[in-house]
Formats: structure tokens, sequence, C-alpha cells
């Protein structure tokens, strides 16, 4: 009887009822509210589900995420070694080749002024780096955080990896994700207030035609251009370039299948749950999570009204050429941006199609992002 006593008293211990935190529980209940929105809502339900999940996985079972140094039979948890290949800036490298392979250029390529829009869209990093030395963050930490404001989370972790701030990449990649997926919920806010009704309904002439030549020259000559400029940028200029020469090559159509489809799936799989598993309650719930999580709103905010305000000087040179919501797509999250302007602009004009013209910027500030990182990676010898 003993015996059955003291097995059952060890298989209760065992349970996490008994090992769980407050915190625990509060992690565990906002990542049913992240999958929530993913399945119910629809909200960027690739980046969510795995991260929500992620998210509840280690605040039940935390040696999920154990180092080997951590644990009695020297092997670490299942999500520790993915959470590797975050810090080694494997997975975000991969999902900038994904995100190449999957995009069209053309847009960007017919109206190259789309690239001053992606630029104008990096104040918010810009904003939220000086905001984030006020508070007390030291630079390489602050530069990290603020990489939150092209709401581009693989660029957000690689920075993070990069400048040694490890500790920070959990809670950087959640807020950066997170801001994401919740664009159509924090953008048009901002569109509707720093535009006009009559700005909302300007159409714009259809982009010219871009040629094939052009089309595969660009990768090339904004790889040379890039690279050359800031070295440290290659692993994710490079690797957005390099998908999307295989798409417009035209040569490597395997190539181009498996880098925007299986590959980028697997990629998201890995790097989503890892994410995810950063967020334990002992490393998520505290000061400075609340101050990440902030910045990175301010810095989204400020960076789609940079965009914006951009977008409405451009307007005035052009004399109502260019529609101001598509300066907000200069934010990275692609394509999630690009759509959110064109719902904007249908809702003040349903026959206004801004789609296309939006991607211009959205494209050019996944690159912009890019090369804010690395501007950072040079300003701290990195």
């Amino acid at each position: 009887m003993a015996y059955v006593s003291s097995t059952l008293s060890n298989l209760l211990h065992q349970t996490a009822f008994l090992n769980l935190t407050w915190g625990n529980y509060l992690m565990i209940a906002v990542a049913c509210v992240f999958l929530y929105l993913a399945i119910a809502k629809g909200f960027e339900p690739l980046l969510l589900v795995p991260i929500a999940f992620g998210m509840l996985l280690v605040n039940m079972y935390p040696d999920i995420m154990a180092s080997p140094e951590e644990t009695s039979n020297g092997v670490g948890g299942l999500l520790h070694y993915f959470y590797l290949m975050d810090e080694w800036s494997i997975l975000p490298s991969l999902i900038f080749m994904g995100v190449g392979a999957m995009t069209d250029f053309g847009p960007l390529i017919a109206n190259p002024i789309s690239f001053l829009m992606g630029a104008a869209a990096q104040l918010g990093i810009y904003m939220a780096y000086f905001l984030a030395i006020i508070l007390g963050f030291n630079g390489k930490a602050a530069a990290a955080i603020s990489i939150i404001g092209g709401a581009d989370g693989p660029t957000s972790i690689f920075l993070a990896g990069k400048l040694g701030q490890s500790e920070l990449m959990g809670p950087i990649a959640v807020a950066a994700y997170s801001y994401m997926s919740l664009v159509p919920i924090i953008q048009p806010p901002i569109m509707k207030a720093f535009t006009t009704e009559e700005e909302r309904k300007i159409k714009m002439q259809q982009l010219r035609p871009v040629s094939k030549l052009e089309k595969i020259l660009f990768p090339i000559v904004i790889t040379i251009v890039v690279c050359l400029l800031l070295p440290s940028t290659a692993p994710l200029v490079g690797m957005l370039m390099l998908g999307n020469l295989f798409r417009e090559s035209g040569v490597v159509s395997q190539l181009t299948e498996t880098a925007s489809n299986a590959l980028m799936y697997i990629v998201v799989i890995l790097l989503g749950t890892s994410v995810g598993a950063s967020t334990s309650a002992e490393a998520f719930l505290n000061i400075s999570t609340i101050k990440i999580v902030a910045l990175g709103l301010i810095a989204f905010a400020f960076g789609t009204f940079g965009g914006i305000m951009f977008g409405k000087l451009l307007c005035k040179l052009t004399h109502g050429r260019i529609n101001p919501l598509i300066g907000s797509a200069g934010v990275s999250a692609v394509p999630m941006a690009a759509r959110v302007s064109q719902k904007v602009g249908a809702e003040a004009d349903p026959t206004n199609f801004l789609l296309m013209h939006a991607m211009g910027p959205n494209v050019a500030g996944v690159i912009g992002t890019a090369v804010a990182a690395g501007t950072f990676m040079a300003i701290f010898g990195v």
C-alpha cells in the first residue's frame, strides 16, 4: 500500500499543476488568445499558430527549451535546437529567401519612387531607437528593439542575434510578429487620421509593363549595390534577392517551388514554435518586456505615419497622381500591409485598386528594414 501511495504521489508531483506559477497560467491564457485570433479571426495564422503553440508548450513544460547544460543527460530540449537556428541567423535568412521567391518586384521596378516611401516608413525604427535609449536600454539593445518598427520579424530576430541580445530575442520577436499579424487593426486608424477622404479616393495610373530582363537584373544589381555599401546585410538581402532570382530567371522552377512552398513552411514552423517557446513566464514577464512591447507599438505607428506623410508629400508634388495610402505599405509586412492599403482605399471608393501600387513601397520596406539592420551592425562594428 505504501508503494502505491508513493507511486501516486510521485505521479502527482510530476504533473504541471503543482509546478506552474501564476505567470505560467497568464502566458497560457495569452497563448490561447493568440490561437483564437489566428484561427477564429484569421490574423496571420501561419505565424500566430506556431508562435502561440510554442508559448503554450514552454509554459507547461519549460524543459522543452532547456539547453544541454541544464539537463541531467546532457541532451537539450527539442525547441532549444530550433531556437539555436534563430540565434545563428539561419532561419531568418531562409525566410527571406522564401519571401523573395514569392514576391513580384515588378511594381517597385515600374515605380522607383516607391523606394523613397519604403525609406520614409523606416521612421519608426529610428524613433524607437532613441526612445529605447531614453528608457535605459544600451545601444545594441535599443537597436535590436527598434527594428520592430519595420514590422519585420525575421530581421528583428537576425539583428538581435547579431548584436548579442539573445535574452531580449523572445520579447522582440513576439512583439514584431504580433504587430505584423495585427496590421489590419493597427494601421487603418492611423491611415484615416492623416489622410482626407479626397486623398483616399485618388486613383493611380496603371503601372508600366516591366520586362523580363529588368526583373532578372534587379536582384543582381540590388545585391551588388547594397552588399558593397553594407556587407553585413548579405545574409538577408542576399537571400531575398536569390529567392527572387530563382523566380524571375525562369530556369530553376524546382528551386522556386521549394523555396516558396515546402522550405518556407518548414522554416515558419521551426521559427514560429521556437520564438513562441522563448516566452516562458520567467523570461517574458518583466518590466523590460513591457517596455519592448510598448516601444514596438510606438515604432510601428510612427513607421506607418512616416510612410503616409511622405505619400502626402508626393501627392502634392505630383498634383494628386499618388494616393498617400500606399505609403503606409512601406513597413515590411508583406503582403498584408499592401492589402490594408487596398482595403482602406476601397472603403473610400469601391472601384479604387491600389494593391499593385502598394506592393512597390511594401517590397521597398523589406529592403529598407534590412538596410537599417545593416546600418546598426556597421555602427556597432558587428
